[in-house]
């Protein structure tokens, strides 16, 4: 049996435009420098990034295998850095978030915001500055708050009004005054999936503007002299390309601080917009220019805030995919490849949803490409899937490969960098992959691969 390629005026002419599968790019061996990691390029055929060939990395770590360009990651930071010159830049730790990468934070200047007690402790582990910490979370236990008012982190993100009233006694307790931001929905929703829009009302995270939630919060806090509040929070979603829906929420904001500096005679000198900037998966995907969003969001803050009366505040972001998702890519090793006549060929391997699982969850898509070899067989429509017992186990739902892809060839996914190893889980029992970061022609691991015996760890 022949591998699939779909010719024209076959059954995909008949779907409508939207059912199509996409067209065959020019170029199957191309690397686009807008998808993938800053250091990549082919040497002699081969995927190399940092300088260092992907069949080394697949020798010496197997695979499936997380690779993370240290070059690119950094540069990223920096370029927040320099952009947001005189704000705060807060790295979002649930993207991916290990000890290696808050040294990298901490080297370039950057502060960091944790959604859990663990996440705080991979901070704390290293040494991170916990004036430069902001503790986020729609849920944070007792024991949560207290390890962040003993560690002394820079700012807490109330969400409800019962971690108000626990923070207060907590507080209290310790003889702490910690800095307090209200999560305000702003009703705000960015144009992406239902699961990643964070800022509409019907939704888990926050105090509602338009409900008068959050007023109400304002108020519950003023009256706590053992909390210092000092400004607004709002994260309207993510994968975000444009500062339209920033703007509506800034505006939101900057009412509810004159309503707030009218009632309470209080003028709060922060603002943090949140983050959820996006990144290009696929061809034709836009990734926001950094100083472009920067200048438009000071731009947005500056005007709101003007033309209500008040003080410009200091402004925080919040970027976690758009530093570590680019420089990250994914190696797996092909196993199988099966042709459906008619239809597609599916290219199964190592690992799958348990390393990725963001396909799945809310139909992410991505870029993939044959990484071991260069090829100059013709396009096959292809899905490249894992190896788990569900039907939903797709990595890519719709690529091409090259029509001699045979098991052993290595296969790169590009732009896994965010929220890839953190969903990572152990289904069918698989184990979670390495982490290895490169540079200047060198590998590292900065997380070690789990083994059978981490797997067995902790069973009577």
């Amino acid at each position: 049996m022949s591998r699939f390629v779909h010719p024209a005026g076959d059954r995909h002419a008949e779907m409508l435009p939207h059912e199509r599968p996409p067209q065959a790019p020019a170029d199957l061996n191309r690397i686009d420098p807008a998808i993938w990691p800053r250091t990549s390029t082919r040497t002699d055929g081969t995927l190399t990034v940092g300088g260092v060939d992907v069949r080394d990395l697949a020798r010496d770590h197997g695979t499936p295998l997380y690779v993370l360009d240290e070059d690119d990651v950094r540069s990223r930071m920096r370029d927040y850095a320099t952009a947001f010159a005189g704000s705060e830049v807060h790295y979002a730790g649930k993207a991916f978030l290990c000890k290696e990468i808050v040294r990298w934070l901490d080297d370039e200047g950057l502060g960091l915001d944790v959604a859990s007690g663990g996440e705080l402790a991979v901070a704390l582990s290293v040494g991170f500055p916990p004036e430069r910490i902001t503790m986020h979370g729609n849920n944070k236990s007792v024991a949560e708050l207290s390890r962040a008012l003993e560690a002394g982190v820079g700012h807490i993100v109330v969400d409800s009004f019962d971690e108000i009233a626990r923070l207060g006694y907590l507080a209290e307790q310790q003889g702490k005054r910690p800095k307090v931001m209200i999560r305000v929905t702003t009703g705000v929703e960015a144009h992406t999936h239902e699961f990643i829009a964070t800022a509409h009302d019907d939704q888990k995270f926050g105090l509602s503007l338009n409900a008068g939630t959050a007023a109400e919060a304002v108020h519950r806090i003023l009256a706590l002299p053992q909390l210092e509040l000092v400004g607004l929070h709002s994260h309207i979603g993510s994968q975000i390309v444009d500062t339209g829906g920033f703007e509506v929420a800034a505006r939101r904001l900057a009412a509810l601080l004159v309503q707030i500096k009218d009632e309470h005679g209080v003028v709060l000198p922060e603002l943090d917009l949140g983050g959820g900037y996006g990144i290009a998966y696929v061809e034709g995907d836009e990734a926001p220019d950094i100083k472009e969003l920067a200048d438009g969001l000071r731009e947005i803050v500056s005007k709101v805030c003007v033309e209500a009366g008040l003080p410009v505040p200091r402004l925080t972001v919040e970027p976690g995919r758009g530093i570590v998702g680019p420089g990250g890519i994914t190696l797996y090793e092909v196993g199988t490849v099966k042709d459906v006549e008619g239809l597609r060929t599916y290219v199964s391997v190592d690992g799958g949803m348990s390393d990725n699982v963001r396909t799945a969850l809310y139909g992410a898509e991505y870029t993939a490409v044959l990484a071991s070899r260069e090829s100059t067989a013709e396009p096959m429509l292809s899905r490249l899937v894992g190896k788990h017992c569900e039907s939903g186990d797709i990595i890519v739902r719709d690529c091409h490969f090259p029509a001699d892809l045979a098991p052993g060839d290595l296969i790169a996914v590009a732009a896994t960098g965010a929220y890839c190893r953190s969903l990572a889980s152990n289904y069918n029992y698989l184990l979670k992959p390495a982490v290895v970061a490169v540079s200047g022609g060198a590998a590292r691991v900065i997380v070690q691969g789990e083994t059978e015996d981490d797997l067995l760890r902790g069973q009577l």
